[in-house]
Formats: C-alpha cells, sequence, structure tokens
C-alpha cells in the first residue's frame, strides 16, 4: 500500500494551493479568536525559558491537568478506532467529578483494519492511553479536570484542508487513515511531555511524567515507521509543515522522510528531542495562533492553563 492509493495530490503539484489554504487557515482562526490565552494571571508557562523565580508556587496540578486534557484526546481516538466506544464504555476513572464533554464523532468509528498488526497496535496504544487518563485523574485527585468537548468529525477535515493534503480527511476509513491521524497526535504528545518537564516541581510527579513521555516516544516511533514504510510521505510531511507554521518558533517539528531518506526520530543537531510550551501546543490542537479554542477542543481546554 502507498499513498498514492489513497489519491493524495503530489507534492509539486498542490505545494503552492497547500501553502494558501494553510495561510487563509491561519488568518481565519486568528480573526475567530481575537486574543491569545491567558494562564493564570502570568505568562509562566508560554515561552521555553523558565527562570528559577518564575518557577515559585504550586503550578504542577496545572501542569498534570493540561497534560490530562490531551491524554483525554488520545485515548478518546485510540478507543473509538479500535473498538468504536470512547471512554465512557471503557471506564478510564470518570466518573464522579470528572464527568466527560461532548464528543463529535461519526457513527461507528471503529477502524476496518485491513491487517492483524495495525488492529493490535491501535489497541495497544488505546489501553496505554486510557491508562494515562486514569494515572493522571487518581494523581491529581480532587484537583483533577473533567474532560472537555472533543472534536473528531470536523477537526480532521479543517485540518486536511489547512495542511493541504485533502478537502476532508476520515482518519477511521483505513488503517493508514488511521495512522496519518495519529501522527497528529504523538509528535506533539511527545513534545508537551518535554517541554513540560522543567516546569515541574515535584520529583514524584516529574518522575511519572518523564514515564508517560517515554511511552509516547514509543507511540510516535512506531506510527511514523509504520507511514513511511507504507510510504505515506505526503499527508505526513504536511502535517509536520502544519504544525511547524502553528508552533510559531522555528523548527519544532521534522516530516518521516528528509531528501528521500528516512527521517524516524525528529530532533535537533544535537540529536534532542523537541519541546513545546504550553502556548506552541495550544496553536496546534486549537488550530490558530493564539487560539483560545477550536479544531479538536471546540469550547477549549479544561483547567488553569487553557
Amino acid at each position: 500500500m502507498n499513498s498514492n492509493q489513497n489519491n493524495y495530490p503530489s507534492d509539486t503539484a498542490s505545494s503552492s494551493a497547500g501553502r494558501i489554504n494553510r495561510r487563509r487557515f491561519l488568518r481565519r482562526a486568528a480573526l475567530a479568536t481575537g486574543a491569545t490565552a491567558t494562564l493564570a494571571g502570568s505568562d509562566l508557562l508560554l515561552g521555553p525559558a523558565k527562570s528559577s523565580a518564575q518557577q515559585t508556587g504550586d503550578i504542577d496540578p496545572d501542569i498534570l491537568n493540561f497534560a490530562l486534557n490531551l491524554e483525554y484526546l488520545e485515548a478518546e481516538y485510540y478507543l473509538l478506532a479500535a473498538t468504536g466506544k470512547g471512554i465512557s464504555a471503557h471506564g478510564g476513572g470518570v466518573s464522579g467529578t470528572g464527568t466527560l464533554g461532548a464528543l463529535t464523532v461519526k457513527p461507528d468509528p471503529r477502524v476496518p483494519f485491513e491487517s492483524g498488526f495495525f488492529a493490535d497496535l491501535a489497541f495497544e496504544i488505546a489501553k496505554d492511553e486510557l491508562a494515562h487518563v486514569e494515572f493522571l485523574r487518581q494523581a491529581l485527585g480532587s484537583y483533577k479536570v473533567a474532560q472537555p468537548a472533543i472534536d473528531l468529525l470536523n477537526s480532521f477535515n479543517a485540518l486536511a484542508k489547512a495542511a493541504g493534503f485533502a478537502e476532508s480527511f476520515d482518519p477511521f476509513a483505513s488503517s493508514i487513515n488511521f495512522l496519518i491521524g495519529a501522527f497528529v497526535f504523538e509528535d506533539v504528545g511527545v513534545t508537551a511531555y518535554n517541554g513540560a518537564a522543567p516546569l515541574i516541581t515535584s520529583k514524584t510527579y516529574l518522575g511519572a511524567a518523564a514515564s508517560i513521555l517515554a511511552v509516547e516516544a514509543y507511540h510516535a516511533g512506531i506510527i511514523r515507521t509504520s507511514l513511511y514504510d507504507l510510504g505515506s510521505f505526503f499527508p505526513a510531511d504536511r502535517i509536520s509543515h502544519l504544525r511547524n507554521e502553528l508552533s510559531g518558533q522555528g523548527v519544532t517539528d521534522e516530516p518521516i522522510r528528509i531528501n528521500d531518506k528516512p527521517n524516524l526520530v525528529p530532533a535537533d543537531s544535537n540529536a534532542l528531542a523537541f519541546s513545546r510550551s504550553t502556548r506552541e501546543v495550544l496553536n496546534i490542537v486549537y488550530g490558530g495562533m493564539g487560539a483560545t479554542m477550536g479544531l479538536f477542543f471546540p469550547s477549549g481546554l479544561n483547567g488553569t492553563i487553557h
């Protein structure tokens, strides 16, 4: 199987159109929001460089809740793809104060996997992400936030147009589409945990976050390798380019192929993993520079960092 089987346009034929679509997408998002997110009255978590004075106070619950929002998103995606049912059908420790926000997804989203390997892969990652939700909720206790509204239907259509690889996109239609959808999340999760690690004050929480980061990195590596093996370069590369634009901080993302060679480990010149501030992550999951809601989180994230 290769990317041509999905009728994606060639890099050359659509590069200009892709750039135009992305510019329009960013402009519309900026006009729609009209403001940047505020984080508890300070910009403590907005940038990559943090002084020791800035790290005073207990901000660990805020950081972990930010991560929990992202884990809700990933868990819903993988559970729906693997089983056709989301967190509400699988527990996830979301009873009581942790109610579920609205979930927008097509009817019967279970992916018709063409191979047992990809079906098993989806199920394994789904279990991991559900466990992350349960773990973070337990660690946060009464401080945990509820799952926000999540859109896994309109969001992918908007993202595909903005990235310039399709007019619409259904990540639940096939194995390769599922992998492309997973690629949207996994690299963002890795960079988000890596960016948050220096801000965590508790060694216990830091150790837990580092362990989750390692698992997310395993997931990301598998997804990138699978997409490369299937020859799905164009949509993956366009998504990577869009994430770079939305981060707005130079190179924080790399495609799965550079100069016709595999690029399965995105890293800087020192072979260190990229990191993103919370603002950069919000730009990506909301689909706009300085946006306060949108795309995968139509009503925004829950918690202080939103």
